[in-house]
């Protein structure tokens, strides 16, 4: 009789604890004994860190999540009410709450149905000829998503030709590249989140975000705790969005394993392409001249209900990110303002979206179970 199968959940954020679990109690232990637990010196290194390795001149600065990282950059560019944001509609909605949370109206395009990511000819005509009924347009923020790159060569031109900057949504995008440059630097801020889930994933809440402009970068450090430069002296309206000192300490410890585990991600992404070579299923598209870093592995299906159903009587845990586009949500429908596509190829995308497993500590033997179901899928 055979053994049953154990089922591979489709993202396991204790999987990545527990592969570091001795360098990690010791971080925890360090920042805990330091006596020391906001905007520290662990919050302070792990700035340092992770703007190093996102190249040289790039600042980094902590904050709460990286929703507060969005937020932050625009309070920090002084974008707020009576000025629009452009972004997508098929993103977590945190990218859009971000933009409502200082004030500002969204505006959400479509997506290249091939990478989901923004339709940079539709971000084109929306900068040179605005929807009636909106405030200017401020700021584009551009959503790498499942760790693929934006077409930002032509957004970035567009945004120029506009006067608008480009921030980039780089929360699934930790160490992707487009023409040999790391997302993240390209633009003229980036937000990340570091919930667990993330490529860079602390162990409860965490968000960083970056910039080269050294004065923004320091507008923002100010913004993010009450706008004090001064300890208990407001100098600008701020807010409390602050990175603590034992998140730090753990993403300190885990930032230097990164690299490997993204090269890991991309293995397994090969081995799932080869298991579903010659079969019904297309393998997601790798954007040329740019290096995915596959926070998921998204396939399409018009069966997708049934395609999941199969997968998990073999043991392989599926999700769905997004099943409803932040346009037609209920807390947005109706009154958001969308570009002259109407969002169609976001929510057709909705509709037949899937993401298999995809994490680093997946084991050989599980991403062997994993590729022997989709093979068998046909």
């Amino acid at each position: 009789m055979n053994a049953p199968l154990t089922m591979i959940a489709q993202a396991d954020p204790g999987a990545g604890y527990r592969a570091l679990k001795p360098e990690i109690d010791a971080a925890v232990a360090r920042a805990l004994n330091s006596g020391w637990y906001i905007l520290g010196q662990e919050g302070a290194a792990f700035e340092r860190e992770y703007g190093a390795w996102l190249g040289e001149g790039m600042q980094a600065v902590g904050c709460a999540n990286g929703t507060d990282a969005i937020a932050l950059i625009l309070r920090g560019m002084g974008i707020g009410e009576g000025a629009t944001v452009v972004t997508v509609s098929h993103t977590a909605v945190a990218t859009v709450a971000a933009i409502e949370m200082v004030g500002a109206t969204p505006l959400l395009l479509d997506i290249d149905p091939d990478t989901y990511t923004m339709d940079a000819d539709e971000l084109a005509a929306v900068l040179e000829d605005p929807p009636p009924g909106i405030p200017p347009i401020r700021a584009v923020v551009a959503v790498h998503i499942y760790g693929q790159a934006c077409d930002l060569g032509p957004m970035l031109a567009a945004c120029e030709k506009a006067g608008v900057p480009l921030i980039e949504d780089c929360a699934q995008c930790h160490g992707a590249t487009l023409g040999g440059q790391m997302l993240g630097t390209i633009g003229h801020a980036s937000a990340f989140s570091l919930y667990p889930t993330k490529n860079l994933g602390a162990l409860g809440d965490g968000g960083v975000l970056a910039t080269r402009d050294i004065e923004l970068a320091g507008r923002i450090a100010a913004i993010r705790q009450y706008g004090w430069k001064e300890r208990y002296v407001s100098s600008l309206i701020g807010i409390n969005s602050r990175l603590d000192e034992v998140q730090a300490a753990i993403l300190r410890t885990k930032l230097p394993h990164l690299d490997a585990g993204n090269a890991r991600r991309r293995a397994i992404a090969d081995a799932y392409d080869a298991a579903l070579a010659g079969g019904r299923f297309t393998p997601p598209l790798r954007r040329a001249n740019a290096t995915h870093v596959f926070h998921q592995y998204v396939l399409r299906s018009d069966d997708r209900a049934g395609v999941m159903a199969r997968l998990k009587a073999e043991g392989v845990g599926t999700g769905i990110h997004y099943p409803v586009p932040v346009h037609e949500q209920s807390a947005y429908a109706g009154r958001t303002a969308l570009g002259p596509a109407g969002c169609a190829e976001t929510s057709a995308a909705a509709k037949v979206v899937f993401s298999l497993p995809m994490y680093p500590e997946l084991s050989d033997a599980q991403v062997e179970q994993i590729c022997g179901a989709l093979s068998r899928l046909g």
